[in-house]
């Protein structure tokens, strides 16, 4: 089979690649763009091919994406036939560091005391919060939600999830789906999201959500920023200064092509934690990941069973 790479790849990159396909596969990189392909591995096939190219793919069968996400896939440019998958999962370990991280950052208030120290502002008096005895609920108990469990194990807190089945390998205290949305932000003292954006989750948690959950709870977001409503999580920071949220998406971010811009003064809010989607940057991180696709499309080329397949109508 003919497998084409439309994004840049290193020599690093391309060795993965050509070593796990080699016997198996001939490998093609966009600049010697070949006549006929069978296997695409992107990260953005509309912005790395363009229309016209991608759509003059007609001898195309499966798609594998390096990133986790794909609701960022031109599904209208891609015909029906054609077998898509996700990397769902590839990049759960650091970023679920990166979540324990916000965590405990907004618990124990370390940036907000760091920056009033800055602005000699010596401020004993706000409580920080113990993790110990503590509910998290994870929404999206994939790879990305169990790693985060078993970092959370020690502190010795009570797991809610939810998944698509509401069922799940791992020992958590309840699992359910988004049928059970409602009492698991009730119950929450951390709310961790972690679900792909699809039709459903889009606009997920807004105002009544947010109005469900505690107070004091924290809202960490490592999924997509679209999840939540902008406007209502902003609103409702400003209304209740002892709820904080930690983002590392953003609803408008280059990932997407846009400029990051924000509608709303986040920045100006000391219960506020934001990073530029980098949970996932970390070193040698990106060649783990696309091993991990590439033994996907390997899979594929041998008839196996293939990981991650996507529904498109949870996106179209």
């Amino acid at each position: 089979m003919k497998v084409l790479v439309s994004f840049n790849a290193s020599e690093k990159q391309k060795n993965i690649i050509e070593n796990l396909l080699n016997g198996y596969a001939e490998v093609y990189y966009k600049e010697d763009f070949p006549n006929e392909v069978d296997i695409l591995i992107t990260l953005d096939p509309k912005r790395e091919l363009g229309e016209e190219r991608l759509i003059s793919l007609r001898s195309l069968k499966f798609i594998q994406c390096v990133y986790s996400g794909v609701e960022h896939l031109p599904y209208e440019l891609i015909a029906e036939n054609v077998l898509i998958a996700g990397n769902f999962g590839a990049y759960s370990v650091p970023i679920a560091e990166h979540i324990v991280g916000m965590i405990l950052d907004l618990a124990k208030r370390l940036t907000a005391n760091h920056i009033k120290l800055s602005r000699s502002i010596y401020d004993r008096n706000t409580p920080n919060k113990m993790l110990r005895g503590k509910t998290v609920g994870i929404l999206g108990f994939g790879g990305i939600g169990k790693e985060t469990a078993k970092l959370l194990k020690p502190f010795d807190v009570k797991i809610l999830a939810i998944n698509r089945t509401g069922k799940t390998d791992l020992e958590v205290d309840f699992i359910g789906t988004l049928e059970d949305l409602d009492f698991v932000l009730k119950e929450s003292d951390v709310l961790v999201i972690s679900l792909p954006l699809t039709k459903r989750t889009r606009n997920l948690i807004t105002k009544r959500e947010l109005n469900l959950m505690k107070r004091d709870a924290i809202l960490i977001n490592v999924a997509r920023a679209h999840i939540v409503s902008e406007k209502d999580l902003c609103e409702h920071l400003l209304e209740n200064p002892n709820f904080q949220a930690g983002f590392d998406v953003w609803w408008r971010e280059p990932f997407m092509g846009e400029e990051f811009s924000l509608n709303y003064p986040f920045f100006e809010l000391e219960n506020f934690l934001g990073s530029p989607h980098n949970s996932n940057i970390v070193e040698g991180m990106f060649e783990e990941a696309l091993e991990i696709a590439v033994k996907n499309v390997l899979s594929f080329i041998k008839g196996e069973g293939v990981r991650n397949l996507v529904n498109r109508e949870d996106y179209l």
